[in-house]
């Protein structure tokens, strides 16, 4: 009889998502880095092209090589690609423009978009306590923003614009989160991770017209460096659902804002408002009501996660 791949072992489930959220977030350090030089298209393919070869060894090495390359429904590849790599330019384009832990904070809202969208689209019922997440969510997110909507001149500023494009990357990634649920019914979890970073690899390509520019030696090991450490950060948190079910790694999600905050402060001198905290707070709220909620329904979400990076759409 084969081993079975899954076993319960809640401790090393939560170290690698913990280690894989460090991971994740010390990507989107170097991506704001990098958006300081080059062009948010370009740090987009070099994101996603270089997560490939790394993909395509662990599939072999897993002996899923085949699974990763078969698919039975292309075009669902490419919508789930086109959405998600627009999300992903967005949410690459506002980090050149916030400080990291804000970014990181107005992406948890995410999953209240997700609740919001799936009633509409799949007709999910959402009762009083996840409508009461969802206004939680929500005025935390105003309270985020409240800073940036003082004035007319506020609301121009750079700042605020980056706010307004992780919000849309926010919703944007929720659509590719229902997408997914529709994907997983016949697409297996291998094949959608190595069709996103093909997909997202060509699409960014088509940005080259509004110019790219020649890394030197210290940005191009930058620029690899976002796609090797993202394609080995979403493997490990892949592997951490083998060992715990989703609902118990779920609310450490929200340790990628201690992650945040201290690279934030020591790599680019940022320190958020007690303002943007108490927002997030709420925002992190809503969501482990949500989380709870759904444990409680029995809505196993644990094929899904895998494929939920943070960033990458």
């Amino acid at each position: 009889m084969p081993k079975s791949l899954t076993s319960h072992r809640p401790l090393l489930a939560i170290t690698l998502k913990v280690i894989a959220l460090g991971l994740f977030t010390i990507m989107s350090g170097l991506i704001k880095e990098i958006t300081q030089q080059v062009p948010t298209g370009q740090a987009v393919f070099f994101r996603s092209f270089f997560v490939l070869p790394v993909i395509l060894v662990w599939l072999a090495a897993r002996g899923d090589l085949w699974k990763g390359l078969y698919t039975k429904n292309p075009i669902l590849h490419f919508w789930r690609g086109l959405v998600g790599t627009t999300a992903m330019g967005l949410n690459f384009a506002a980090l050149s423009m916030l400080p990291l832990p804000e970014v990181t904070a107005l992406g948890y809202v995410t999953p209240i978009f997700t609740l919001i969208l799936a009633a509409f689209f799949l007709g999910e019922r959402i009762r009083l306590i996840r409508i009461s997440a969802v206004a939680i969510g929500l005025v935390g997110v105003v309270i985020m923003l409240s800073p940036r909507l003082g004035s007319h001149e506020a609301m121009k500023d750079t700042a605020f614009v980056g706010a307004m494009l992780v919000l849309c990357a926010a919703s944007l990634r929720g659509f590719v989160q229902i997408h997914i649920r529709k994907m997983v019914q016949s697409e297996e979890t291998a094949a959608i991770v190595f069709y996103f970073s093909v997909t997202a690899s060509l699409l960014s390509l088509l940005t080259l017209p509004f110019g790219w520019v020649m890394p030197g030696p210290h940005l191009l090991m930058l620029l690899i460096s976002t796609g090797l450490i993202g394609a080995i950060a979403q493997i490990i948190v892949t592997s951490s659902y083998r060992f715990a079910p989703a609902s118990l790694l779920a609310p450490y999600d929200y340790v990628s804002m201690l992650f945040a905050l201290l690279i934030g402060y020591l790599w680019f001198d940022e320190w958020p408002s007690l303002v943007m905290l108490a927002g997030a707070a709420l925002v992190v709220t809503a969501n482990v009501i949500v989380i709870w909620r759904e444990s409680r329904l029995g809505m196993d979400r644990g094929k899904l996660r895998p494929l939920l990076d943070p960033k990458g759409g």
